[in-house]
């Protein structure tokens, strides 16, 4: 097997294999570049990207799918962070599976345009990516066929990458920002050893922040005029897009809105717009050097990786802060560097290199415990940053008498987290069986963890009393493993994806000439305003019943219960993912901050006082539901709520329209949003007298 690194990127992913003399960028993907995307390099940046075409039958993947798609999946690693749906072609698929979709084009486009194989790789992910990230990463790779050596952190990538070009030992700051995350990661580079000292980041923070920036900055002086449709919508997010990467170079770039505005943005006005995004971005690189106690003075080079570190302010505002110069993209690329050092650990890791490369775990494992009252807690037995293979055992006592087996769950996480947190996730569970009932004492057993450099967990328990072993099982996380059928199937329903095909093709910018002989975008008509409104549930504000979402799942007051404004949090941020770009208004009950724990009251006060959440004021009739009904008619919108709304439903009959209500279910750090109908208002019934 070739050793292969894939740089599965949030805008772009790239492949490299070593040939046995050096690293070679595999050129995948570069057919479906046209004239105004076609740059230096680019030809190596394979988008990852999935899409529909109605001019196009089937699934498109890559370029084709970037800038030939209607409708498209973008940023889908970023959503492996908390697993949302996607829809294509009609269809809803797990983003999961939409990542898979990409890997498996990959490898197809390796066999096609590089005449190469790619059945195992290195992969490469955020410094900080969650333990639930990694593990739909590797789940992702694994269903389009690719056997996972290992997951490599993309900062020590990159500084592989150069180390072995350069051949020089120190301190490497990397900074990492591209187009989902920010990183930043200190590194000793030792004699072929890689040791990440620190490591901090910022989630949510990239190139994507940055080009709904410069398209607020366009937009701010030319409206919108009228309603987009989604090809209108889709090619202007593309020139944003372009007109970002034009900025590094240019002066000056002209911006076309759909409505036949132009709209000319210099590269200062555009540095000074995200000025705050760079500030942001420059907090993790003082929090890591703090962290390890390093002077900035004491670096040996300061690695700038990723699309959005070649912004020139970016590069200016890191220099300045640490006083001293960047390595030049001429020795390390920001764009194919994580993708070089991934294949040379992938050499190292088949004894092709002489140097060494120390593989560490980035999250703990362990095993879940309970107490006597039945909490849940995380039980670390290696812990994060050991360096592999590591060995380690830890003694368990039953919580009751004569058991006859145990369920070991084997975790990969935070041990500091809660067990639910989204940085925790469940590998698999493990049968421990004893060969007979007795007390709790003499069912003490020690369990212990053997982990590889390739990433395979041995998990093993023996009896502390008699020696006797009670359990002995591999968890194959990174290596191969039966995908399950449902994954399996759900993926071959995305590549065969059918979808209906145009038979006259039309521009997807419909424009006649004008007066003046300048094109101009044709007319578009008004809808007309019903009362009320209805709405269209792909492109309709979301109206989400705060408080009841704050419940969802929680025991009720009168068993101690409290809401959780964590919980309303990530649920919209799910929400943020799913339905990026539309409307999210959210309503809470006056009693809400009153409700939840006292630590969480200042931040939904918080909320509530910078506009982020609305509550009905004092005397309201129908306290927040009202409000919900009241917001969601007047705006046609969705409303997001488990809530039957009983007493409205007489006065608002559209309540139960299909598509007017989603549901909302919390499930293993999952939100998940499904239509649903409430249940019809029960009519009272009349009161009977009883008669002796």
């Amino acid at each position: 097997m070739t050793a292969t690194g894939i740089d599965f990127g949030t805008t772009n992913s790239v492949a490299a294999q070593w040939n046995g003399e050096y690293v070679e960028v595999l050129e995948i993907g570069g057919q479906g570049l046209d004239a105004n995307w076609r740059r230096k390099g680019f030809e190596l940046l394979y988008p990852s990207v999935v899409g529909t075409s109605s001019l196009r039958p089937g699934t498109l993947f890559g370029w084709e799918a970037k800038l030939r798609s209607e409708q498209a999946v973008e940023a889908c690693k970023r959503m492996l962070r908390e697993e949302p749906f996607v829809s294509l072609g009609g269809q809803r698929f797990a983003a999961t599976t939409a990542a898979a979709g990409v890997f498996h084009a990959i490898t197809g486009a390796a066999e096609e345009e590089a005449a190469t194989e790619i059945r195992e790789a290195v992969i490469t992910v955020p410094a900080n990516a969650t333990g639930a990230a990694r593990f739909r990463t590797r789940e992702a790779a694994r269903a389009a066929g690719i056997s996972v050596r290992t997951l490599l952190n993309e900062p020590t990538a990159a500084a592989i990458a150069y180390a072995h070009e350069m051949e020089i030992d120190g301190e490497f700051l990397v900074f990492d920002w591209g187009g989902g995350t920010m990183d930043a990661t200190l590194l000793l580079h030792d004699d072929g050893f890689f040791d990440e000292k620190a490591s901090r980041g910022v989630n949510r923070l990239g190139g994507l922040e940055i080009d709904a920036r410069l398209r607020r900055l366009v937009l701010q002086r030319a409206p919108a005029r009228g309603q987009w449709s989604d090809s209108e919508k889709r090619k202007f997010a593309l020139d944003i897009e372009r007109a970002k990467i034009l900025l590094s170079h240019q002066e000056s770039v002209d911006v076309h809105t759909p409505d036949g505005a132009v709209v000319t943005i210099g590269q200062d006005e555009f540095a000074e717009a995200i000025q705050d995004l760079i500030s942001r971005a420059l907090d993790p690189v003082e929090e890591c050097l703090e962290q390890a106690r390093i002077d900035p003075r004491d670096l040996t080079a300061v690695l700038m990786i990723g699309g959005s570190s070649q912004i020139p302010a970016v590069r200016a505002a890191v220099s300045e802060a640490l006083d001293c110069e960047l390595v030049d993209t001429a020795l390390c690329d920001p764009m194919t560097a994580v993708a070089e050092g991934a294949a040379i650990t992938a050499a190292a890791m088949d004894g092709e290199l002489k140097s060494i490369i120390r593989v560490v775990n980035t999250h703990a494992l362990g095993t879940i415990t309970k107490d006597r009252e039945g909490r849940r807690n995380f039980s670390a037995l290696i812990d994060r940053n050991q360096r592999l293979p590591q060995q380690r055992v830890k003694s368990y006592e039953p919580t009751r008498d004569n058991v006859s087996e145990l369920t070991v769950e084997v975790w990969e996480g935070d041990p500091d987290r809660e067990v639910d947190h989204p940085d925790n996730v469940k590998l698999t569970d493990l049968v421990l069986t004893y060969p007979r009932r007795g007390k709790a004492e003499d069912g003490i057993f020690d369990l212990e963890y053997t982990y590889s450099k390739e990433g395979l967990l041995t998990v093993r328990a023996t009896l502390q009393k008699t020696g006797e072993v009670v359990l002995d099982g591999e968890v194959k996380v990174f290596g191969d493993g039966n995908v399950l059928p449902e994954v399996q199937n759900e993926l071959n329903r995305l590549i065969n994806l059918v979808t209906p095909v145009r038979q006259t093709p039309v521009p997807p910018h419909p424009r006649h000439g004008g007066p003046d002989g300048r094109t101009v975008s044709a007319p578009k008509p008004t809808p007309p305003r019903s009362s009320p409104r209805t709405a269209d549930s792909g492109t309709s504000a979301l109206v989400v019943d705060g408080s009841n979402l704050a419940w969802n799942g929680r025991p009720p007051r009168a068993a101690g219960g409290r809401p959780s404004f964590a919980a309303l949090e990530a649920a919209i941020r799910s929400l943020q993912f799913k339905h990026h770009g539309r409307d999210i208004h959210v309503v809470v009950d006056a009693t809400l901050r009153h409700d939840v724990a006292a630590e969480e009251r200042p931040r939904v006060e918080a909320a509530i006082a910078d506009g982020k959440v609305v509550q009905p004021p004092a005397g309201t009739e129908g306290r927040g539901d009202a409000l919900v009904i009241s917001i969601a008619e007047e705006v046609g919108g969705v409303i997001i709520s488990n809530d039957n709304f009983a007493p409205f439903q007489k006065a608002n009959p559209w309540l139960r329209d299909a598509g007017r209500v989603l549901g909302a279910t919390y499930s293993q750090g999952v939100w998940v949003f499904n239509r649903r109908v409430p249940n019809p208002a029960t009519p009272a019934r009349p009161r009977t007298t009883r008669s002796n």
